[in-house]
C-alpha cells in the first residue's frame, strides 16, 4: 500500500514541476513580447507626442515629454501642403491595386486551372519578376516613358502618359505586382476542386464565365490579401515616385520628404505630415488585418 502511494506520488510531483515550468516559460515569452512591441512603438511614441507639440517645444532634451497641450496646428499646417499629394497617392494606389490584382487574378487562373505545355515555364518567368531590383530598371523606364510621350506628342496634344505623369507611375506598379499576384491567386486557385470547373464545362460555360461565376465569387479572401499588399506598395513607394514622376505629379510620400524648411525644419510639422502620410495605410490594417491573415494563410496552405 505504502509503495503504491509512492508511485503515484511520483508522476504527481512530476506533472506539477512540468506545469510549473511551462507558466515560467510561458511568462517569460510574454515579457519578451511585451519589450519587443514597446521597443518597435517607441519611434510611434515620438512621432506622435511630436506632432501635438508647438514648434517653440520641441528640442533634443524634451523629446520623450508629453506636449504641454493638444496643439493640431502641425496637423493642419502638414494638410495644407501635402493634400494635393495626398490625392495623387490616392490616384496610383487604388488603380495599381485594383488592376495588378485583376491580372493576376486572371493568370493565376490560366495557369492553375487551364494547363497547356510550357505553363510550368512561364510561370517560373513570372516570378523571375519578384526578383528584379527597382535600381536596375529605373533608366529603361524613364527612356521608355520619354519615348512614350514623343510618340503620343501629335495624337493627344497637352496629355501626358509617359514620364512624368501619373498613369505612367500607375502602369509601372501594375506590371511589378504582376509576379506577386500572380503568385498568390495561383496557389490559392490550385486548391479549388477541378470537379467545379468541369461541372461548368459541362454546362456549356466557356473561359471567361467560369471566371467569373465560379471563381471570382470564390476568389475574396485572396482579393482582399493582394489588395492591401499592392496598396501598401504602390502607397509607400519612393524610388519609383521621385524618379518617373514630374513636381506637380509626386505622390505624398515624395512630397513628405520636402516639408524641410531651408534653414529650420519643423519637427512638428514633418511628425504630423508622417503620420498623416500612414493613415491609409495604418487604417486598412486595422479594419482588414484579420482578413489579410486569413487570405494569407489559405492562400499559403493550398498547391
Amino acid at each position: 500500500m505504502i509503495a503504491e502511494r509512492r508511485a503515484t506520488a511520483v508522476p504527481v510531483a512530476s506533472v506539477r514541476r512540468s506545469n510549473g515550468l511551462r507558466t515560467f516559460l510561458r511568462i517569460v515569452l510574454y515579457v519578451l513580447l511585451v519589450a519587443a512591441a514597446i521597443y518597435y512603438l517607441i519611434p510611434v511614441y515620438v512621432l506622435l507626442v511630436t506632432s501635438l507639440k508647438s514648434f517653440n517645444e520641441v528640442t533634443l532634451d524634451r523629446m520623450w515629454a508629453l506636449p504641454a497641450g493638444l496643439n493640431f496646428g502641425s496637423f493642419s499646417e502638414a494638410w495644407n501642403q501635402l493634400s494635393p499629394n495626398f490625392v495623387n497617392s490616392l490616384s496610383i494606389a487604388v488603380p495599381a491595386a485594383v488592376l495588378s490584382s485583376m491580372v493576376g487574378s486572371i493568370n493565376g487562373y490560366i495557369l492553375a486551372k487551364w494547363r497547356f505545355r510550357g505553363a510550368d515555364l512561364i510561370f517560373t518567368l513570372i516570378l523571375f519578376g519578384m526578383f528584379i531590383p527597382y535600381q536596375s530598371v529605373l533608366i529603361p523606364l524613364v527612356q521608355l516613358g520619354s519615348g512614350v510621350n514623343t510618340a503620343l506628342r501629335d495624337v493627344l496634344p497637352g496629355i501626358s502618359l509617359g514620364y512624368g505623369s501619373i498613369p505612367w507611375l500607375v502602369l509601372c506598379h501594375i506590371v511589378y505586382g504582376i509576379p506577386i499576384t500572380t503568385l498568390i491567386f495561383r496557389n490559392y486557385y490550385v486548391g479549388i476542386p477541378g470537379e467545379l470547373i468541369e461541372a461548368a464545362r459541362i454546362d456549356g460555360a466557356g473561359f471567361g464565365a467560369i471566371y467569373r461565376r465560379v471563381l471570382l465569387p470564390l476568389s475574396i479572401p485572396g482579393f482582399v490579401v493582394v489588395l492591401i499588399w499592392q496598396f501598401t506598395s504602390a502607397w509607400n513607394d519612393f524610388l519609383f515616385a521621385v524618379t518617373l514622376t514630374s513636381q506637380p505629379n509626386w505622390p505624398v510620400t515624395v512630397a513628405l520628404n520636402n516639408l524641410a524648411g531651408s534653414f529650420s525644419v519643423s519637427w512638428n510639422i514633418q511628425m504630423a505630415g508622417a503620420l498623416i502620410a500612414a493613415m491609409p495605410t495604418l487604417l486598412i490594417y486595422i479594419v482588414l488585418g484579420r482578413y489579410f491573415v486569413r487570405g494569407l494563410l489559405a492562400g499559403s496552405l493550398k498547391g
